[in-house]
């Protein structure tokens, strides 16, 4: 059994690799939580230079609506290997998956409801 740290370590490292094989590069940050029942990942720096691009040269709303459904779409296309990794570290099952991505900050959210809160092992304090 891992502890809670090192259950969000494994699933930051699997996002991690599918944003390099997925997406053409990795974030330049990553964070992980996981809280009870639900896995939350924080990816900051995800955009590529053509994104951002993309989303300064159109007017602002066609920019962000068209970068927010190319990422929507490859998230979905690509959703059964992320919800199989983190099935795989966790043990549980995933439930739903959410997604986001700021267009302004290039931060994206990814959050992954699973059946259970899955178990870890506590560790002990001296």
């Amino acid at each position: 059994m891992k502890t809670q740290g090192e259950l969000e370590a494994a699933i930051g490292a699997g996002i991690n690799r599918f944003e390099q094989e997925f997406m053409g590069r990795g974030p330049k940050e990553i964070q992980t939580h996981l809280i009870g029942d639900l896995v939350v990942v924080r990816l900051r720096g995800v955009l590529t230079a053509a994104e951002q691009h993309l989303a300064q040269s159109l007017p602002a709303e066609k920019g962000r609506d068209l970068l927010k459904q190319v990422r929507t779409h490859l998230v979905e296309s690509a959703r059964p290997v992320m919800e199989g990794m983190v099935e795989e570290v966790t043990g549980g099952k995933v439930v739903s998956v959410h997604h986001d991505i700021s267009t302004i900050t290039g931060e994206e959210v990814l959050l992954f409801t699973l059946d259970a809160a899955p178990e870890v092992r506590t560790l002990k304090r001296s």
